[in-house]
């Protein structure tokens, strides 16, 4: 086939239309403006184009686009290119095929010299790519797609190739992906009857205003029958208008697929878009969004209907069109949203219950009796030092703010919140199951399988590259040619195609001088071309662990080093926390002291939260790279090893400063004179009188709400806005000086080219699963947590709808069926939440000790001396050398006996200072409550996951309703094919009776025709 054929832009009809050499114009001193030139033809072609969303013709729709950067001389610019081709020039072009391609910047006719003053230094380099490109592209022309070049666009350097696959390509893809398509056959969907059907009217009148105003997210009452297509029954299936029976994101998809199996042998014997991508060839590839998504001249179309009813904070209280965000971004994006929509809802209670709980807080807070007496100033107990020397004693009523505060989150409603949010988490997940099933059933998906997905799992591009490097070390020593038998050496990979067009390039110019024949030059080709073939890719070449074990034993250093990391910067925070308090007890203002520990611990939370802002950027990162190092076969393996360690190294940086203060915090601090300190200068810090869940409570409250405000909502504003602003300046420093030129409209894939690459749905699950553990895993310290969670997801929602929409380039639609690893992620969380919970009110609360109290020690039966029950004493004069307070007397008078919070015996016991009988009551009963709390708890869970069905009623039975449907309809099928079989039978005797001496022939009633009827 002719290069200029392939790559025609023009209808067959109006490829006579000949345009004025630009050149030789202006090689008379007259430089025309493009605009003139467009003025002069009488259709401008970019409206008739539709802007770059259809070809040159406005007939043929660009489903996908390839980006890849060009390097061109100074000459000026040729209209032609981006108008009409020149087809005798090209004609002329076409005689030789190392000619550059149409569409490639060439100046235009002339003379051969003038031509090869114009012609920019050689870069062996570029040169390479674009005989890459030139043979890719060939191989995509020869599966069937139709091509069309543009290089002369508003962005300097930069080229595209749109792509169009035509009506027998996308139903051969179709068949090869069994895609399921809706037939002509239309059934009813079972509607509910009686009392269920008023509820549910009623229902819809009450949210109609909050429903969407798209056509997708009506009720439906016909559903039509879907099949996967096949060519061979296209009779089935509603082809009237062929144009839409393919929807732009199914095109897409197969355009990808194409792109993903075609083989270029230039690129290292690697196959698909994957690999050139990687190796530079191309830049960048994508399918286009289906036009503007604002302004009031602009057509209507799916990405302008998304903006305005789904990607607008205006619409916050409505509910998301997930038909229509699966119509243009696919299953696996439609099935993140509706799962963060699902979640969202079950928010609302969870909300509800929590504020209930901090509102009972708030009322009994008066009536708490431990808090009173802390309070009470006429019990003028007094508490032991803090910190060494520099701390002096100070009265337990100086605390009073900290422990009715305390009873806010702790108090005996927590524990029903707890288990209520257990049950919680289980009913969210079956509710998302059942969800998930009706999205499946509505959106075609329920006989779709993963093995079917396996045939569109295509080697990463770096796993081919680390198997052609193992077949290179292979093929080196190997010494003999199979083929010529003789020894070649082999060409390294890297300089392979830099050496091949170098050396062609060469004997060009002897061809030139010398005469030589082209035979020459093409039997070198072919030795060059054979040697390169040695070093062919096959499928027995396999990485086994030995290649891997490298990456496998840098991965586990470098997860354990990263933990080390993190468990350091607690460390050192600690540290922090402990001097500061000393460096605070020693100033002199009395406000200043009274405060220590909450300006310690405020400080403290903040460093926690700027740290673990900063690491979770560097885990990602990290994680990131361990798994490209470790060369997963195909796309799927690398995001699910990616998620795991993305998710262990942010699980271990948000939580572990939790964690320390939940589990840790003064459960290792020794004892008046036997402290324990840390590298035997700090002494390990104490939690309050009223215990540390008021500071697991401020650490998780500052925590949570500093990552969900800066990290997921003003970096996902600021960052990609900060990038699309350095990304316009950059383009338009590298864009000519011509003003009106960059002031036209772009082309829809010029404009989609200045967005944000999509990066896969990873981070933002990650953000919401990190979310999840927040809610859950502590809740029991913190019952507003689901509130701020609802808050920041009603923001969350939209702001990735309007990134989605308007930020980020259209991402490849892809099929699935559930959210993949990140459900079992969930489950985990919910199973590791109710253990939490259990130590967290069983060991950080103090909800045991005083039930242990109540029921063991109270003389009333109230809650009556209950502080003074948890307090131990200790005489100070048994300080060790060096740790008694500097100043005795800052209380006004002289202290003998302190109080600190321990159960041991009293100074003047026979056994002093040793653990007393209730320290082991009350850790008898802290394990037998988290024993009995989780197994409780666990059989409520899963009490619920059973008696909740997978998948509901109606939808099993609507799915089993579509395949007796199914089989009726091939039933009359054959039996139609039957029929007409046996009455051309009949007829066929009679017919031949006549005309014996004829052979026989098919007419009208033949079998053919009644075939084609079919």
């Amino acid at each position: 086939m002719r290069v200029n054929e392939k790559y025609s832009t023009l209808p067959a009809e109006d490829r006579s239309v000949h345009i004025i050499n630009i050149c030789a114009i202006e090689d008379l001193g007259y430089q025309p403006s493009e605009g003139t030139l467009l003025n002069s033809l009488s259709v401008n072609p970019d409206a008739k184009c539709k802007y770059g969303l259809y070809f040159r013709d406005g007939k043929r729709k660009v489903d996908y686009v390839l980006v890849y950067h060009h390097k061109r001389g100074s000459g000026s610019r040729t209209l032609a290119r981006r108008v009409l081709q020149n087809d005798a020039a090209l004609g002329a072009r076409s005689a030789r095929q190392d000619q550059p391609l149409p569409g490639k910047g060439s100046p235009g006719k002339g003379s051969p010299g003038a031509a090869r003053q114009q012609e920019p230094p050689m870069d062996f380099h570029e040169d390479d790519k674009r005989f890459r490109r030139e043979e890719y592209e060939g191989n995509l022309l020869e599966a069937g797609l139709e091509l069309e070049r543009d290089e002369e666009t508003k962005i300097h350097g930069v080229g595209f190739v749109k792509i169009h696959a035509p009506w027998n390509v996308l139903c051969r893809e179709a068949e090869f992906l069994k895609l399921k398509m809706p037939t002509k056959k239309m059934y009813h969907i079972n509607e509910t009857r009686g009392l269920l059907k008023k509820i549910n009217s009623v229902l819809q009148k009450i949210t109609d205003p909050i429903q969407p105003r798209v056509a997708e997210h009506r009720a439906q009452t016909m559903k039509r029958l879907s099949y996967p297509f096949s060519r061979e029954k296209q009779h089935l299936f509603d082809l009237s208008d062929k144009d839409s029976f393919f929807d732009s994101k199914t095109r897409s998809t197969i355009v990808y697929e194409i792109l993903k199996r075609t083989t270029c042998t230039k690129a290292k014997y690697s196959m698909g878009i994957t690999s050139l991508l990687a190796n530079g060839v191309y830049s960048a590839a994508y399918p286009l969004h289906d036009g503007e998504y604002e302004g009031e001249d602009v057509e209507f179309n799916d990405r302008k209907l998304l903006y305005e009813e789904w990607a607008s904070y205006g619409v916050f209280y409505k509910y998301q069109p997930i038909d229509l965000v699966r119509k243009y971004f696919g299953e696996k994006i439609g099935l993140y949203f509706a799962w963060l929509g699902v979640y969202t809802q079950m928010l609302i209670p969870a909300s509800i219950v929590g504020v209930i709980v901090f509102l009972y807080g708030c009322a009994t807070v008066n009536e708490n009796i431990p808090s009173m007496e802390m309070c009470d100033q006429s019990h003028n107990i007094t508490m032991c030092p803090l910190c060494d020397k520099t701390c002096s004693y100070w009265k337990m009523s100086s605390a009073c703010a900290t422990a009715r505060a305390s009873h806010l989150f702790d108090n005996p409603a927590t524990v029903f919140f707890s288990i209520f949010m257990a049950l919680w988490a289980a009913t969210f997940m079956e509710h998302w199951k059942r969800k998930q099933m009706r999205l499946n059933y509505r959106w075609d998906l329920t006989g779709f399988e993963e093995e079917e997905e396996a045939v569109k799992d295509h080697p990463r591009a770096e796993y081919e590259a680390r198997v052609l490097e193992k077949s290179l070390r292979k093929e080196s020593k190997n010494k003999e040619d199979e083929m010529e038998g003789i020894a070649q050496p082999a060409i390294p990979e890297q300089m392979a195609g830099s050496l091949f067009h170098s050396q062609t390039r060469r004997m060009r110019e002897r061809e030139k001088h010398r005469n030589i024949p082209e035979e020459s030059t093409n039997k070198w080709k072919q030795r060059v071309k054979t040697a390169m073939a040695g070093v062919k890719l096959t499928d027995k070449v396999k990485l086994t662990w030995r290649d891997r074990f490298p990456a496998y034993f840098t991965n586990l250093m470098s997860i354990v080093f990263m933990i080390a990391v993190t468990f350091a910067i607690v460390l050192g925070v600690i540290i922090y926390r402990i001097s500061t308090a000393a460096a605070l007890a020693m100033n002199s203002s009395p406000s200043v002291r009274s405060n220590i520990r909450v300006t310690v611990t405020a400080t403290a939370v903040i460093i926690n939260l700027v740290v673990i802002i900063l690491l979770d950027e560097v885990y990602g990162c990290v994680a990131r790279w361990l798994t490209k190092i470790e060369v997963p076969k195909t796309e799927k393996s690398f995001e699910e090893r990616l998620i795991f360690k993305a998710f262990l190294l942010k699980f271990v940086n948000s939580y572990t400063p939790i964690f320390y203060v939940a589990f840790f915090k003064g459960r290792f601090v020794g004892r008046p004179g036997d402290y324990v300190y840390i590298f035997r200068s700090f002494r390990m810090e104490e939690c309050a009188p009223g215990g540390c869940l008021m500071e697991l409570c401020i650490q998780l409250s500052i925590i949570m709400l500093g990552k969900q405000l800066i990290q997921n909502n003003l970096f996902e504003i600021g960052i990609p806005k900060m990038k699309k602003f350095i990304r316009y300046l950059r383009l338009k420093r590298q864009s000519p000086a011509d003003h009106d030129e960059h002031m036209k409209r772009k082309q829809r894939y010029e404009a989609d080219f200045t967005l944000e690459p999509f990066g896969g749905l990873t981070p933002e699950y990650m953000e919401m699963i990190i979310q999840f553990g927040f809610v859950t895993l502590f809740v029991a310290s913190f019952p507003l947590a689901p509130l701020f969670a609802l808050l920041n997801n009603i923001i969350e929602i939209r702001l990735d709808a309007k990134k989605f929409v308007t930020e980020l380039r259209r991402p490849v639609a892809v099929r699935a069926k559930d959210i993949g690893i990140w459900y079992n992620i969930l489950r985990g969380i919910g199973k590791l939440a109710v253990i939490i919970n259990a130590f967290v009110i069983s060991f950080t609360s103090d909800f045991i000790p005083r039930l242990v109290y109540l029921y063991m020690y109270s003389k009333n039966g109230t809650m009556h001396g209950f502080v003074n029950h948890t307090l131990s004493s200790f005489n100070v004069s048994d300080f060790q050398d060096g740790t008694a307070p500097n100043d005795p007397l800052d209380l006004g008078y002289e202290v003998h006996v302190c109080r600190y919070k321990d159960y041991r015996e009293p100074p003047w016991s026979e056994h002093k200072y040793d653990i007393s009988k209730d320290f082991w009551a009350v850790l008898a009963a802290r394990l037998a409550f988290v024993i009995v709390f989780q197994n409780l708890v666990m059989f409520m869970s899963d009490f619920v996951d059973w008696v909740i069905p997978d998948i509901p009623k109606d939808i099993s039975q609507q799915i089993h309703k579509e395949k007796v449907l199914m089989v009726e309809l091939f039933m009359r099928e054959e039996q139609g094919k039957q029929q007409l079989l046996d009455t051309w039978m009949e007829r066929g005797p009679k017919k031949s009776e006549p005309c014996s001496n004829h052979s026989p022939q098919a007419g009208p009633d033949g079998p053919e025709n009644h075939g084609g009827a079919l």
